[in-house]
């Protein structure tokens, strides 16, 4: 079984930044896909980003495009999330998840493991 723990979300302003870490256990890292996903009060959880196993692919949804980064590192078994330019609307519980299938996927039910999430506000 994989374990995946999120870290480092907070409250920032608007058009700050934030990076949000995900550790995962329990299986070879460096055969999974990872992915982030979010969802915001009263709304249903959305993709965010996406890296394949070696870190060589990455997609993003259009609305973080050119502001939110994925990436890992296999060496310490951990994907990150770098958001710059955050808007209020980004504010939401943001899960990592893994898939066992190492290629990337935007699509939740693909994924085999999740985290519990970590909040990220961002205030106007």
């Amino acid at each position: 079984q994989v374990q995946v723990v999120e870290s480092g979300g907070g409250l920032v302003q608007a058009g700050g930044s934030l990076r949000l870490s995900c550790a995962a256990s329990g299986r070879t890292f460096n055969t999974l896909a990872l992915g982030w996903f979010r969802q915001a009060p009263g709304k249903e959880r959305e993709f965010v980003a996406t890296i394949n196993w070696s870190g060589g692919r990455t997609y993003n949804s259009d609305s973080v495009k050119g502001r939110f980064t994925i990436s890992r590192d296999n060496a310490k078994n951990t994907v990150y999330l770098q958001m710059n330019n955050l808007r209020p609307e980004d504010t939401a519980l943001y899960y990592c998840a893994g898939r066992k299938y190492g290629t990337t996927s935007t699509r939740e039910n693909e994924y085999d493991y999740w985290g519990q999430g970590t909040q990220v506000t961002v205030s106007s």
